[in-house]
């Protein structure tokens, strides 16, 4: 059966709709995702999750259902060698939900791939994503042996469109340390039948194999004049300003050196008790300084997902009413309109001291950052950002800092040791 969205703006105005065809899990496509706008030419469109807490500020507990159960289908499928699996998240998007699609086939490796490059970490692949803002991908784990092996690879992306970014991935892996099976994984597959012919081609020319799995499959309806009238539209307003500032607070959350904050060095399977313990004692330490008595939402810094998810988890599960989102670097449309995702935006320049000059003047960005209506209380934001996101440029004019309180957001910004993948290597050798 097919389910055409009709209530979205970007449908009406636009003529861009989502369609559902299929699903193995209950989930429905328009419950997955819903039609936004870009202003780029190579692509216009953008599908905004509801269930991956990026644009959205999003229930923790609904964001880690989604993955575990996207983890579960990759299990279903791989059956008694689901544990030997590695798992790779493609960032920003899905670095996450690579995570809670690991730690749910209690997979033996999971990595992300990033667009930091960090001192002391050296580069084991990288490949090219077509249509994003941020087009490369390195894979920069603390040792090649970590995918040196014929394990089956999964793959994990929030969203297949055309699935050009997983089999350029897999190219470059398989050139390398070629295997017999890969899984591409995903929230929404949304590919046409062309897609899968390309994918089938794949196949044949690495001799191996390529699945796929989702929690639901359809098709984005493009408009012929879609790119033209959205391009088009008048540079949105960004950074809303408040009659009162807001105000910013700071504090340190201790995390172990022998526990990877997220993916970008690789997670193994000896790593996710310790991780859950540092989880714990993080939440407890936001709690002791936090407003009491009103709601957060829990900002993680672009690729670092997992680790202010499972805090913005523990939190609630502590009795604290708190979603979860993230920062980026895609800038979207945004309209203040009913039946839009993207109502309100922030930009800000990107708080690394990064080598290019092309990528520190960058902007990044954040959506919503809003509590769902209707509203009882303002929350207070718990931007988590790991080391080298706390700079001067966090808190210049212009900065993160600087934008979302002069909208009237009050800050609490919990900083979290960023991994040291030469320690983290070190102690690896040890055990």
């Amino acid at each position: 059966m097919t389910d055409t969205l009709q209530k979205y703006w970007a449908t009406e105005e636009f003529g861009l709709a989502l369609e559902h065809r299929d699903t193995s899990t209950g989930y429905t496509v328009p419950e997955l995702v819903q039609p936004g706008l870009r202003r780029n030419p190579r692509r216009a469109h953008l599908l905004v999750s509801t269930v991956l807490g990026k644009h959205i500020p999003t229930d923790p507990a609904v964001v880690l259902g989604a993955g575990r159960r996207l983890g579960e289908l990759v299990a279903d499928l791989l059956g008694d060698v689901a544990r030997e699996a590695l798992v790779l998240g493609f960032a920003e998007t899905a670095t996450g939900l690579g995570h809670c699609v690991a730690e749910a086939l209690d997979a033996g490796c999971y990595l992300h791939s990033t667009r930091r490059r960090v001192p002391g970490a050296e580069v084991f692949a990288g490949f090219e994503e077509g249509h994003s803002h941020a087009t490369s991908h390195l894979l920069q784990p603390t040792s090649p042996d970590l995918f040196s092996n014929t394990a089956p690879l999964v793959l994990v992306d929030d969203e297949i469109s055309t699935g050009a970014t997983a089999i350029d991935a897999i190219r470059a892996l398989h050139r390398s340390h070629p295997r017999d099976r890969y899984v591409i994984a995903s929230l929404v597959d949304m590919r046409g039948d062309e897609h899968r012919r390309f994918t089938s081609a794949a196949e044949l020319e690495l001799g191996t194999t390529i699945e796929h799995v989702s929690l639901a499959q359809g098709h984005t309806v493009l408009p012929a004049d879609l790119t033209d009238r959205v391009t088009a539209l008048p540079v949105p307003e960004l950074n809303p300003v408040a009659p009162q500032r807001g105000s910013v607070r700071f504090i340190e959350v201790p995390w172990p050196s022998d526990v990877p904050d997220g993916g970008r060095h690789g997670v193994v399977r000896a790593d996710f008790a310790g991780y859950d313990s540092a989880i714990t004692t993080a939440a407890e330490v936001v709690d002791s300084v936090r407003d009491t008595d009103r709601p957060v939402i829990v900002i993680g810094h672009e690729e670092l997902m997992y680790l202010p998810l499972r805090l913005a988890h523990a939190l609630a599960t502590r009795g604290t009413p708190a979603t979860f989102q993230t920062t980026t670097r895609s800038p979207a449309f945004v309209r203040d309109v009913p039946g839009y995702p993207l109502r309100r935006g922030f930009s800000f320049v990107a708080p690394e001291h990064i080598p290019s000059e092309h990528e520190a003047e960058a902007a990044r960005y954040l959506y919503n950052a809003r509590w769902p209506e209707p509203a009882t209380e303002r929350p207070e934001l718990v931007l988590v950002i790991d080391s080298p996101a706390d700079t001067d440029r966090l808190r210049a004019d212009g900065g993160a800092l600087d934008v979302l309180t002069a909208a009237g957001e009050d800050v609490l910004v919990a900083i979290v040791p960023a991994t040291d993948p030469a320690a983290l290597r070190a102690s690896r050798e040890t055990v």
